[in-house]
């Protein structure tokens, strides 16, 4: 916090995204692999235990702790915070994703939290766009079943190892893209036609087990009926 009647810092929001109206090529260019001298003791141990892992760190929003990570050793290195005594992740917030256009990489983001050391670290792998895969997190925290399925539905990324990688949000059948990419237009990509065509030929065993298949079927009720008009459950 800064003494009284200094100034704050400004916030560096090129960290963070190009801003509005502005080009990637507008962003101020960077030196070294670190933005910032590590000061969080996770930033300072993760520089030390994986010195070919740490691509790079920042401190974004004043405080927020990010570290840019090899996306071929995520498992090993967000297993080593959640595992290791001093460090303790055992509780992962949010798996996201961010595609800021222009060509850059897809950058995958879990937001880590230690509980019993009450700390909080924002942990990002950049992906190219012409590879869009890494290896799942789940068998480090369950949770993050639902949370990787939501970026692969919405930004493509395959997670590799995933226990049932499949879209969460939108339709399982749904062919127009990835609606939080930046190459998705604005305008989507709707066809009524083709939409109807697949509600009327899609197999309902793909939506309900074979009991909750029965228990929709609609029973004929009045002279069509087996029985005549007999009240059904009479």
């Amino acid at each position: 916090m800064p003494d009284k009647g200094s100034a704050a810092p400004a916030p560096d929001f090129w960290s963070v995204a190009s801003g509005p109206g502005r080009s990637p090529e507008d962003a101020p260019e960077r030196e070294g692999p670190a933005s910032v001298p590590p000061g969080n003791p996770t930033v300072t141990a993760l520089w030390e235990q994986f010195p070919d892992g740490v691509r790079r760190n920042r401190v974004c929003a004043g405080d927020e702790d990010v570290v840019y990570i090899d996306p071929e050793r995520v498992t090993e290195i967000l297993g080593w915070l959640h595992e290791t005594p001093d460090q303790q992740y055992d509780h992962l917030a949010d798996v996201t994703a961010v595609d800021y256009g222009g060509g850059r990489p897809i950058e995958v983001v879990y937001q880590l939290w230690s509980i019993p050391h009450r700390a909080a670290l924002r942990v990002k792998c950049e992906l190219p766009l012409d590879g869009l895969e890494i290896d799942s997190v789940t068998g480090i925290w369950v949770g993050a079943d639902w949370l990787e399925r939501e970026v692969y539905d919405l930004f493509g990324v395959n997670f590799r190892g995933h226990p049932d990688l499949r879209r969460i949000l939108m339709p399982e059948n749904y062919a127009e893209g990835h609606p939080l990419r930046k190459d998705f237009p604005l305008r989507g990509r709707f066809s009524r036609a083709e939409q109807t065509r697949r509600a009327l030929t899609q197999d309902p065993e793909d939506y309900y087990m074979p009991g909750e298949i029965g228990e929709r079927t609609p029973q004929v009720v009045g002279s069509g009926a087996d029985g005549g008009d007999e009240a059904v459950g009479g």
